[in-house]
């Protein structure tokens, strides 16, 4: 598989586990491990697919609640990593678009930070919305529209010597290369209304929508983060 074919993610598969460690970034430790962890405790989840789980990060955090998870991704050196850090995980090779689970089979689908990854989301939407049982729920974690919308870096320093977050494009779905930490790989910017469409059309309803803001940590990435919010948190029910 070229790099094309792989989104990057092969080539940098070592970066990325080196980068995140065994307790993820600045956005998951600070911003949003704690409101993604809140809306699954106490809720009665027994079965949850994390949907480009990578080395498994998110599947060790709820099992504790009990949750019987399965992970997978496209990607066999974080599947390898998954494996590694919790033998006895259930950890799949495979993509979005084609998931090879039954219908009706998990309480839970979990994207955290991976929608941004998937070239075809209409495809990966009609196959999140299959393997849901009627009630069950759809937790997203994603970067904010207008944070991928922006040029590389996205900080400027406007002539007063201010900086600014700068976007363009915003309505203009594509797919973009970014670098950092031996990383690169390939993402897809699509604006807000495009993920709400494709989940409406598919009969989800809104549950729960947040930006949520850092709490911790460096206070110099924190400032950053409350000025331009990184990330939003949305929580989708498949109709019972």
């Amino acid at each position: 598989m070229n790099q094309s074919e792989s989104n990057g993610w092969d080539e940098s598969a070592g970066a990325w586990i080196a980068s995140l460690g065994d307790d993820g970034d600045f956005g998951r430790q600070f911003v949003l491990d704690a409101p993604m962890l809140a809306r699954v405790r106490g809720r009665g989840f027994r079965t949850a697919l994390d949907l480009g789980c990578g080395e498994g990060r998110f599947c060790r955090l709820i099992q504790p609640e009990g949750i019987a998870t399965i992970g997978v991704d496209p990607t066999q050196a974080l599947l390898t990593r998954a494996r590694e850090l919790d033998p006895h995980g259930d950890y799949r090779l495979g993509r979005a678009e084609d998931l090879d689970l039954p219908p009706a089979s998990v309480d839970l689908v979990v994207s955290y930070l991976s929608l941004i990854d998937i070239p075809d989301l209409a495809a990966a939407t009609a196959r999140i919305v299959s393997v849901l049982r009627p009630g069950g729920t759809f937790l997203i974690a994603n970067l904010t529209s207008f944070n991928t919308a922006a040029p590389p870096g996205g900080w400027m320093t406007d002539r007063h010597g201010q900086q600014r977050f700068c976007i363009d494009h915003y309505l203009e779905e594509r797919a973009t290369w970014v670098a950092w930490r031996g990383i690169r790989i390939q993402n897809w910017h699509r604006p807000l209304s495009t993920y709400m469409s494709l989940f409406l059309a598919q009969g989800l309803e809104l549950r729960h929508f947040a930006e949520p803001p850092p709490t911790g940590g460096d206070p110099r990435k924190a400032d950053r983060y409350r000025r331009v919010p990184f990330f939003q948190i949305m929580e989708w029910e498949k109709p019972g």
